[in-house]
């Protein structure tokens, strides 16, 4: 391990220990309606939904597999709170089209047209160890971290727009909040939209994240004048399965990393305190977007992130991407000037 990644863990394992994570106040979100992806139990998403519901919105959660448990486990733990079909679910697969274009047809024709709160917390990071000498690729070709953490919520993003684009005012914009990782720093721009380097599942999970932060700022300089305000973040280091998931590559290490796992929460965040700056921006009266958070603060991102022409370059791609994917019919218009023409990484 790096020395500067040593660090780093040291850095983390002191913030835990030795100080209190900020936790979000509390904001009245009735009438407000927020979808938040990637929300299975025992995630950030799952807390997410659950205190955005408990503070009042309507709450649609996505997962890969068993939405339906989902949605139960959250009424059943809000059931004095929430009124029945407050909380909704669909199932959503970022790595396939299909499915996106299905989440948002059936969003038009079941919930409504107009969106308040879009929480792009999905995503994945595969092959923990780096024992991958090759890239996995998706099924339509894609670099697996790229194609989930990167193309999928951008599509997703696009497709939703009109639907922020008719909630947020200017007194009260719509927001779209971006998950991304303190690893974005490792990413390089010139990685961007050829790879020149040897493979490496670490690097490429930190591309995917630089490219969320590019889109988050992009997104605002285009579309907050039309009152959607868009926010990126790093939530922490937290003990969650994620890890585990990571590990179907080494399975060793998988069963190894079962025994430890509980010891995660002597030095890394829970859930609930993870969830806390993405609930932070989605939430926070007068937020100014177009910025990178940490421990529900403005915080220094990737300096490659700076560079307005590339995140320009990388919103036409995506766009020109998203607009050659057939769209499923719905109740409103989803039309965008939106993402990309991304080849495959």
């Amino acid at each position: 391990m790096p020395l500067s990644d040593i660090s780093t863990a040291v850095t983390s394992v002191a913030r835990r220990l030795f100080t209190t994570p900020p936790m979000a106040t509390p904001v009245d979100l009735t009438n407000k309606i927020a979808i938040v992806t990637g929300a299975s139990p025992g995630s950030i998403g799952y807390e997410t939904a659950k205190t955005l519901a408990s503070w009042g919105a309507k709450v649609v959660v996505t997962t890969r597999n068993n939405t339906d448990q989902c949605v139960h486990q959250l009424t059943s733990e809000l059931q004095h709170k929430r009124l029945p079909n407050d909380i909704i679910g669909h199932s959503l697969d970022l790595t396939k089209a299909e499915t996106v274009e299905d989440f948002v047809a059936w969003y038009g024709n079941t919930v409504g047209d107009t969106l308040d709160l879009l929480v792009n917390n999905a995503g994945v990071h595969s092959d923990i160890m780096g024992s991958w000498k090759e890239p996995m690729m998706s099924a339509d070709g894609f670099e697996i971290h790229w194609r989930t953490n990167y193309l999928g919520p951008m599509h997703l993003t696009h497709r939703l727009l009109p639907f922020l684009g008719r909630a947020g005012n200017k007194s009260e914009p719509s927001r779209v909040i971006f998950v991304a990782s303190h690893l974005h720093q490792k990413g390089e721009n010139s990685e961007l939209f050829q790879r020149n380097k040897p493979y490496n599942s670490w690097l490429a999970y930190a591309q995917s994240k630089l490219g969320l932060v590019h889109a988050a700022f992009e997104l605002h300089k285009r579309y907050s004048p039309q009152h959607i305000q868009s926010y990126v973040l790093h939530p922490g280091s937290i003990a969650t399965n994620i890890a585990l998931k990571g590990m179907e590559s080494n399975q060793t290490m998988k069963k190894l990393l079962e025994i430890v796992n509980p010891l995660q929460a002597w030095f890394m965040l829970t859930p609930v305190q993870g969830a806390q700056t993405q609930i932070y921006c989605a939430t926070a009266p007068g937020l100014p977007g177009g910025r990178y958070f940490d421990r529900c603060s403005v915080a220094q991102p990737n300096p490659e992130a700076s560079n307005a022409e590339v995140s320009r370059k990388l919103w036409d791609e995506t766009q020109q991407w998203v607009d050659s994917l057939p769209q499923a019919k719905t109740n409103t218009t989803t039309s965008t000037s939106s993402p990309n023409n991304m080849s495959p990484a």
